[in-house]
Order: structure tokens, then C-alpha cells, then sequence
């Protein structure tokens, strides 16, 4: 093993003691008051748990992930838009999550800039604020003025970050195939999947050169609407680390009372702001997935500025037609078909029971079948369907999900401006540019293509797949896996597993303290401690290879 392999192992043995130390502190861990010592529990649960442990499980896991930093905030952003995985409550509560970072100080952000950019603030900018007027869990923001005159407002990246966020991804990673190799009940949520997907998503948030990009995509597909405005990139002192771009002065959408003073047509700024995300889901298939309040600016004339462009989501030929089928059939109130459609898209555990879901389904669309479509609520008849798949354990895609809820939040945020806006008076004109649509000998014809293909396919590689089969059959290699769930076995197990962390976790922390007695300036005990683990350990491995076999 190489010096830097024991750095970071080293690196991440002390990130996993904090973590379950936070973890433990908001009384997120069960397991830890099991464990039979009480000096461990001691180290593992402090005196503010008991204070914290009747608040809602939301609120404690909120604090908790601002605590853990970056990439526990981003992932908790993330779980924001996973209702059906956490469940509505957990998911709103999520939404709250803010990181207020202390910023760099500017001789960090001087170095940060010289290394990306090559010269220092003072030769880049007529005027640089060397204060930072805000600062966030990824980057902390300038004002600044360029040699022309123009304002600009300069994101520069939080000083080791990507380090950071890189050794809480693979211990993420590390979580998730553990979960999926040895949890059946988590193998339906596909940990490993999300978690990369979680790691892709992450990364290019700290790419600033695709929140770049992204700026200037969407000006290219808003080219001509006087509608919306997005602030000019300034490239030549914009990188991966370092983004540079226009000012924009305005009122936020928060400030209603501001803007109707300043003679701002409220109901026509709440209709613009979801029109052009509208345009963007339907037309584009390419949408800012953060629409909440504080990425909208009002500019003169009523013009509405984005901002914050990295988390944004493309949708491929197959979402978009998923959506158009959710969309669609909810808004009709069609519930075998929009349940079909569900379990068809999602990820559904084998045993699920598809006439109760079917049901409930139903039972859905008659609560909100007495409503005119002009009145239908969306977004409550989202947030309640979310609930259904969660009870069911269908894990629905994660582009769908998240799509789903930007509606409800773009809603939400109409809301604050017209609180009688309903986001259908914006998707009706869409809605029947679909049905007409899907009658488009283009569109027909290109399906027709696609079925062609599948059946060509079918056909070429049906017979060898069967061939394959048979002879497997017959030489006795065809295996059909079935399980069988032996409670008791897998109970005693997975107490021993825990019981075996703790004491890993519990040494770790003795050696980190370099708690007496030491010797050659490690703690023995803490030593001592690994090598138990390691023994039962490699007992409980033994014993479930022996039954293995």
C-alpha cells in the first residue's frame, strides 16, 4: 500500500468518526444506544442528543447535513426532490437547507484566482470587493468592475473543496454497495445508482465551466424573448474554479409589495416567470431545476432574471415522453393508466401488490375529480402521488422525480407574487400542443422506426438467446436463483455487523485522541480495539461463507 493510499484511508477514517459523531449528536443512529459500553457510548453521544431527540426526525436530519458540509447539504438538496424516497414531511423540510460558509480570506481567494486565472484580482479588475457579499457551501461571491466600467459579480470556489467532497463521495460509495450487497430491503432503492448519479451531479456543480455553459444555453434558446434575461459570461476571466459575469440589479420575486410599488404587474410577472420555464421542460428539454425564489431577480421593465445555473437537467427523448404520459394522464384523471405507466417507469419490488396501488391511485384522482380543470391542483395531487409510490416502494427515476418537483416549487414561487396563480392556466396551451403532437406523422413515423429496430433486433438475437438457454439446460449449468429471507439469521447478523462498527469507530476515536496508555505515540487501547474488530470480524465472514456452502 502506497503513501498516499494510507493518506487517504487515513482521511477517511477520521471524516467517518465525525460523521457518525454528527450523526449521533441529532440521535440519527438507533444502533448506538445499543451498544452494551457505556465509556464507547459516551464518545459516540453527547449530552445535547437528549435535548435534540424530540424534535421531528426532518428538522434533526436538516441540521444535521448543514453541519456535515457540502457534499451532505447538495445530497440533502438532492433528497429535497425525492419525496417518494423520504416521504413528504422530510422532504419539505429539506428545502430549507442553506449553508452559510464562512468565506475564504482574501489572501486564499487571491491564490485561488492567480492559480486558475494567472494574475491576481488587482491586475484582472479595475475593482475588486475584497469581501465577499456572499458565500455559500460551494463558492463565495465579488462585486467587482472591469476596466470598461461594467459591474460584475465573481464566484470563486471555496479553497480545497473538491478534496473534501471527493472523500465524502467515496465513502458514499463505500455506504451504498455495503447497503446493496448485504440489505435486501435497500437493494429496490438502487443506493449504488443513486449514489454515483449523487457523485455525476455533485462534480459538475464544482465544474463552474458547465454552470458556464449552461448560462449559454439557455441565452441561446432565449435568443429574441424580452421576457427573460441572463447574465453575460465573462470568459476570459472565467475557468473551472472562477466564474466572472454580469451584475443584475433588480427586486427579488420575495419582495411583492416592493415590486407592486414600483408599479410591477404581479399577475402578468407570475405568468412570465412560469411560461419561461414552461418553454423550457416542453420546448427546449432543457430546464433550470432550481426555480425557488432566490434564483429569480425582477429587472427594469419587469424583465425576470435567472440566476444560479448549475443545477440544471436535460431530458432525453424517453423522459420527455414519460413526463408528457404523467402529465397527461393526471391531469385526465386516467388511473389505470397512469398507474401502469408508474410501475412500467419506476422500480418496483417484485411482490408489489398492483391492485392496491392501482387503487390508490384511483382513490387520488376522485379526490381531485370534483375539480375543473382551470382549478386542478397540481401541485398537491404531485405531492400526494409522491406519498402513494413511496407507501408502494416504487422508486421512481430520478429525472422524473426531480422534474415533478420543480413544477411544484415554480408554483410555489408564482405564488408569492399572484397567490391565486394555478400553474395549469400555463400548461393547458402545452398540454393541447401534446395531444396534437402525438398525432404527428413525424412523431408516428419516427415510432414506427424505433419498433422496426426493436423487432429487427428481436429477431436476430431472440434465436441465439434461446439456443443459449437450452444448452445451459442440458449440461446442467441453468440456475434459478431463489431467495428466501431467514429473519433470525440475518437479524443476528446485522447486530454483530453494528456491534463490530462501534467498535471500529469506537477505536478510531481512542487512537485520533491518542488516549493513554500509548505506545510509540499511538493509543493501545485504540490498537488493541482494531484487532478485536478484525477477529470477530473475520469470524462473522467465516460463518456466512460456511453457510454459503
Amino acid at each position: 500500500m502506497d503513501l498516499l493510499s494510507v493518506k487517504q484511508h487515513r482521511e477517511q477514517g477520521k471524516r467517518l468518526v465525525e460523521i457518525v459523531r454528527i450523526l449521533g449528536r441529532y440521535d440519527l443512529a438507533d444502533w448506538f444506544h445499543k451498544i452494551p459500553t457505556q465509556s464507547v457510548r459516551d464518545l459516540l453521544l453527547s449530552k445535547e442528543t437528549q435535548a435534540i431527540a424530540d424534535e421531528p426526525v426532518g428538522e434533526r436530519l436538516r441540521l444535521a447535513l448543514t453541519e456535515l458540509g457540502t457534499t451532505f447539504i447538495k445530497m440533502g438538496q438532492v433528497l429535497s426532490t425525492r419525496a417518494d424516497l423520504v416521504g413528504p414531511d422530510i422532504a419539505m423540510e429539506l428545502r430549507k437547507l442553506q449553508a452559510d460558509t464562512p468565506p475564504d480570506p482574501s489572501e486564499t481567494v487571491r491564490q485561488t484566482m492567480l492559480d486558475e486565472l494567472g494574475k491576481v484580482p488587482g491586475e484582472l479588475f479595475a475593482e475588486f470587493e475584497a469581501e465577499a457579499f456572499s458565500s455559500a457551501s460551494v463558492g463565495q461571491v465579488h462585486r467587482a468592475r472591469l476596466a470598461n466600467g461594467q459591474q460584475v459579480v465573481v464566484k470563486v470556489q471555496h479553497a480545497g473543496i473538491q478534496e473534501k467532497v471527493r472523500i465524502d463521495l467515496d465513502l458514499l460509495e463505500t455506504l451504498a454497495k455495503l447497503l446493496q450487497e448485504h440489505v435486501p430491503e435497500a437493494r429496490n432503492y438502487q443506493p449504488v445508482a443513486t449514489t454515483r448519479e449523487f457523485r455525476r451531479t455533485l462534480l459538475r456543480e464544482l465544474d463552474f465551466s458547465c454552470e458556464r455553459s449552461n448560462i449559454e444555453t439557455f441565452t441561446r434558446n432565449f435568443e429574441g424573448d424580452k421576457t427573460v434575461h441572463l447574465p453575460l459570461v465573462v470568459k476570459d476571466l472565467s475557468s473551472k474554479r472562477v466564474l466572472t459575469m454580469e451584475l443584475l440589479s433588480g427586486i427579488p420575486v420575495s419582495e411583492s409589495e416592493k415590486l407592486a410599488a414600483d408599479g410591477v404587474d404581479l399577475n402578468h410577472l407570475a405568468r412570465d416567470a412560469a411560461m419561461i420555464f414552461m418553454n423550457m421542460i416542453f420546448r427546449d428539454g432543457f430546464y433550470h431545476a432550481d426555480p425557488h425564489p432566490g434564483n429569480f431577480i425582477v429587472l427594469a421593465g419587469g424583465v425576470v432574471g435567472l440566476l444560479d445555473c448549475g443545477m440544471v437537467e436535460r431530458l432525453d427523448d424517453e423522459m420527455h415522453e414519460l413526463f408528457e404520459d404523467l402529465l397527461l394522464m393526471l391531469m385526465h384523471r386516467d388511473a389505470e393508466g397512469l398507474s401502469d405507466t408508474l410501475l412500467r417507469a419506476g422500480s418496483a419490488p417484485a411482490d408489489v401488490d398492483r391492485v392496491a396501488f392501482r387503487a390508490d391511485v384511483s382513490a387520488l384522482l376522485i379526490q381531485y375529480g370534483s375539480q375543473s380543470l382551470a382549478d386542478f391542483d397540481l401541485g398537491g395531487a404531485i405531492g400526494q402521488l409522491f406519498d402513494i409510490v413511496r407507501r408502494h416502494h416504487v422508486v421512481m427515476p430520478s429525472a422524473a422525480s426531480l422534474l415533478l418537483k420543480t413544477l411544484v416549487m415554480l408554483e410555489g414561487t408564482a405564488q408569492l407574487l399572484n397567490p391565486n396563480f394555478n400553474i395549469n392556466e400555463v400548461i393547458t396551451p402545452f398540454r393541447d400542443q401534446l395531444i396534437r403532437s402525438r398525432l404527428d406523422p413525424k412523431r408516428l413515423t419516427r415510432h414506427l422506426r424505433q419498433s422496426i429496430r426493436d423487432v429487427d433486433r428481436l429477431m436476430r438475437n431472440g434465436p441465439r438467446n434461446i439456443a443459449d438457454i437450452l444448452d445451459r439446460a442440458q449440461s446442467g449449468k441453468f440456475q434459478i436463483q431463489h431467495e428466501v429471507n431467514h429473519l433470525a439469521l440475518v437479524a443476528n447478523r446485522v447486530a454483530g455487523g453494528l456491534l463490530i462498527a462501534s467498535l471500529l469507530v469506537a477505536s478510531a476515536l481512542l487512537l485520533s485522541h491518542q488516549v493513554p496508555p500509548c505506545l510509540f505515540g499511538e493509543s493501545v487501547l485504540g490498537g488493541l480495539g482494531f484487532f478485536v474488530a478484525a477477529g470477530f470480524g473475520a469470524r462473522l465472514l467465516w460463518r456466512i461463507r460456511k453457510d454459503i456452502r
